[in-house]
């Protein structure tokens, strides 16, 4: 299943970025009437076809709209500490991703090695594997937060912290502040 990102689709015709469109007919050597995926990453899945191949200003037109593709009962928000190897912390916000993750806030704590963080990078490594593991979601990017400053937000759901201090190497629990 082939999908691209289009945040800004409205209507039944829409016309692919720059950076879509060159995939799409360059990468992909797609064409006319070619079946394509978008999404819009506030869950809707489009299915479309292709009308103008320009590799500029991909044209297409959109036969189905699935609203909801996906969606769980459920959020699930994610806070962790940066890592000191952006390419470690980057592996990390694609398996969020592709199992579901609606949040992602990254954390400073007391021995955080890496203070801080390129938003739009993340995007942009969040938005290739919401393509490649077809999730209609794009989870939310928070800028970086004090751990004290986070722990103080009044959250609906469970907070729940994962330790590795002790003589127990997991630790999950409630926290309340």
């Amino acid at each position: 299943m082939i999908i691209f990102y289009t945040p800004d689709i409205k209507g039944i015709e829409y016309s692919l970025n720059e950076e879509e469109s060159k995939h799409a007919i360059r990468v992909l050597r797609m064409g006319v009437d070619d079946e394509i995926n978008l999404i819009d990453g506030k869950g809707t899945l489009f299915k479309a076809v292709i009308t103008d191949p320009h590799p500029k200003r991909c044209r297409v037109i959109v036969k189905e709209t699935l609203s909801d593709y996906e969606k769980r009962i459920y959020r699930l928000h994610i806070a962790i500490s940066p890592i000191k190897n952006p390419d470690r912390f980057e592996w990390f916000l694609e398996k969020a991703t592709e199992i579901g993750i609606d949040e992602i806030t990254p954390l400073l704590c007391n021995r955080s090695e890496k203070k801080n963080i390129n938003i739009e990078r993340c995007n942009r490594v969040i938005e290739s594997a919401m393509k490649q593991s077809i999730k209609a979601y794009h989870p939310k990017m928070n800028a970086p937060i004090a751990f004290n400053d986070f722990t103080c937000i009044n959250f609906l759901e469970a907070k729940l912290i994962a330790t590795c201090e002790g003589e127990r190497q997991s630790i999950m629990s409630i926290y309340t502040p």
